[in-house]
């Protein structure tokens, strides 16, 4: 079983930057692909970022060249870097961790960009 706890989430004017955080309880080095989604309000659940254990990374086309996924296995943590945020990317973010077995989510953490 692995918790996961996001963080950093907030309220930011359009252009501004935030970076979440999730924590994971347990190591995450081998083999968990790490990923971020989003759902906003009335909207199914969308990937957003994604980072293998090796390091390669995918994005969403909408927020491709604005937001930056990393992990720090040491930690147990993985980052998304969000700049030049935009109105529409508000939503709840959602830290997500799988293996071939096993897939875990976290509580969430609410972003809103105001126009």
């Amino acid at each position: 079983q692995v918790q996961l706890v996001e963080s950093g989430g907030g309220l930011v004017q359009a252009g501004g930057s935030l970076r979440l955080s999730c924590a994971a309880s347990r190591s995450i080095s081998s083999n968990y692909v790490m990923g971020w989604y989003r759902q906003a309000p009335g909207k199914e659940r969308e990937l957003v970022a994604r980072i293998s254990s090796g390091g390669g990374t995918n994005y969403d086309d909408s927020v491709k060249g604005r937001f930056t996924i990393s992990r720090d296995n040491a930690k147990n943590t993985v980052y998304l870097q969000m700049n030049s945020l935009k109105p529409e990317d508000t939503a709840v973010y959602y830290c997500n961790a799988r293996n071939t077995f096993y897939v875990y989510w976290g509580q969430g953490t609410q972003v809103t960009v105001s126009s």
